[in-house]
């Protein structure tokens, strides 16, 4: 071997000693760098003719485990769903109120009803004639508000929807656009590492709002295609289409128009349909806007029309005629059974029996059809309306099946169905979140050791001074003979 072929291995194994240290020194700053991939110099030897030149950094790799990332995606994914879930159930318990706990529907319900026995017990009390009115008046309230909370639910929901569809759509053009300053940093030699860390921290995040696969294409370029086979991102990125409500009703759905979809490049969407779009954040809210709310409508609705029809029987109060009123009423008027829909925000108290509306307490002891007063002594009608609350009666809509319930009862039935479908949802998010944990773990396995690096840099480092000392070995020589 010739001094300056030595002298070539020498300087070729102090580049590549030195580029292994810049590299040891971004992978431990970057330690805790969201999306920080760890870095690793790829080596090769040199050959010049049929001798050795030394050693060729031949790159820089970023060592990604690709299918513990694409696993880890669609359990983030899978968590965002079952967490927004949980949350909406969440607050319709919060909504009705525990059954043990003070204001909650179950017991203002014994509250009525307690007041209508002691209300039966002393009927000339007009205290006690109060009390039942204002009982009866904060179940009406509790109603509406639950209604009002489902609805300002499903607005809030349809506001989520179109914050995370614009940003799906700036994530997009962003990692459009980083790939072609990849493309451009690979084609002039460069090392994009840096930009593939961004792409990756972006598509991580459009993981959680859609479910996305990353399909590798050449020169490091990507495609993002859902789980349900939609592609967002194909040499370049679709433009998804929504528009937010500014106010939503128990009426407006999607059907009919009263409610945007999605669209992707101007064509609709399902976005009743899971997979295609769905399996995220993004699903959960269209489900939360369109599926589990009305559902949760309907529940409540149902719950307020047994209410009313408890109370406006006639064998409950005689004096009443058929279709008459209650002492529960839909928006004051007589229930109207095809109008179901949102009974729960307008029911309310017959304004003949308050005061408030130009009524008179008596009413609720004389009956509401009582042109006027009768004995102060008459209890008959408060026993019956604290006997119509116990009653055991079917249900005329909703989902509680063909059991019996008295108005207790089904409010417990209510209760438990949310908090069945929370327990349910909070399971999912559970396993998820294991499944998260466990494939960040593996994912963190291959990222960076500092104690590792450390190691490697103590390696590089003597392998920096061996090279050092063949270079000032062969200036000695190159010296020697030049004092010839």
């Amino acid at each position: 071997m010739s001094i300056t072929l030595a002298l070539s291995n020498a300087l070729s194994g102090l580049t590549a000693s030195s580029r292994m240290a810049e590299v040891v020194a971004s992978n431990t700053a970057n330690a805790m760098t969201e999306g920080y991939a760890r870095r690793e110099v790829q080596l090769s030897s040199q050959m010049l003719g049929t001798n050795g030149a030394g050693v060729a950094v031949t790159g820089v790799n970023r060592a990604v485990n690709e299918t513990v990332l694409q696993d880890r995606r669609l359990a983030d994914a899978s968590a965002e769903n079952a967490g927004k879930r949980t949350d909406f159930y969440s607050q319709m318990e919060g909504w009705l109120g525990n059954p043990e706990e003070a204001g909650s529907l179950s017991t203002q319900l014994s509250d009525l009803e307690a007041n209508l026995v002691e209300a039966a017990s002393r009927p000339e009390s007009e205290v006690r004639l109060t009390a039942v009115l204002d009982a009866t008046k904060s179940i009406t309230t509790h109603l509406g508000d639950t209604s009002d909370n489902i609805q300002q639910a499903r607005m809030d929901a349809d506001k989520s929807i179109a914050s995370q569809v614009s940003f799906l759509n700036e994530s997009l053009a962003q990692i459009d656009t980083l790939n072609s300053n990849i493309l451009s940093l690979r084609a002039s030699g460069h090392d994009a590492s840096a930009l593939l860390d961004q792409r990756q921290v972006l598509v991580d995040q459009v993981s959680t709002i859609v479910p996305v696969r990353q399909i590798a294409r050449d020169n490091d370029q990507i495609s993002l295609v859902t789980t349900g086979g939609a592609f967002l991102l194909e040499s370049n990125p679709v433009e998804i289409g929504f528009s937010a409500a500014g106010t939503i009703t128990a009426d407006m759905t999607q059907d009919s128009g009263a409610l945007s979809g999605l669209t992707i490049n101007g064509m609709d969407i399902a976005t009743d349909d899971d997979r295609l779009m769905g399996g995220g954040s993004l699903g959960a809210l269209f489900s939360i806007r369109d599926e589990l709310a009305p559902q949760a409508q309907t529940q409540v609705d149902a719950y307020a029309r047994n209410l009313i029809e408890r109370f406006s029987d006639p064998t409950t109060d005689p004096t009443l005629s058929s279709g008459d009123p209650g002492l529960f009423t839909d928006a004051g008027g007589a229930l109207d059974t095809a109008n179901e829909l949102g009974l729960a925000s307008r029911i309310s108290i017959n304004a003949i029996a308050d005061p408030d509306q130009g009524g008179a307490l008596w009413h609720l002891r004389d009956g509401l059809g009582a042109t006027s007063a009768g004995s102060v002594g008459n209890s008959q009608i408060l026993t019956s309306l604290a006997d119509a609350l116990t009653a055991q009666s079917t249900p005329s809509s909703g989902d509680f099946g063909a059991s019996k319930h008295s108005a207790s009862s089904l409010a417990a039935s209510l209760m438990s169905e949310f908090s069945s479908k929370r327990q349910s949802a909070e399971a999912t998010e559970s396993f998820a979140a294991a499944r998260h944990e466990t494939l960040n773990e593996m994912a963190l396995a291959d990222g960076v050791d500092t104690d590792q690096e450390l190691q490697t840099l103590l390696q590089v480092e003597r392998m920096y001074a061996a090279n050092a000392k063949v270079m000032q070995t062969v200036d000695t020589l190159i010296n020697t003979l030049l004092e010839l």
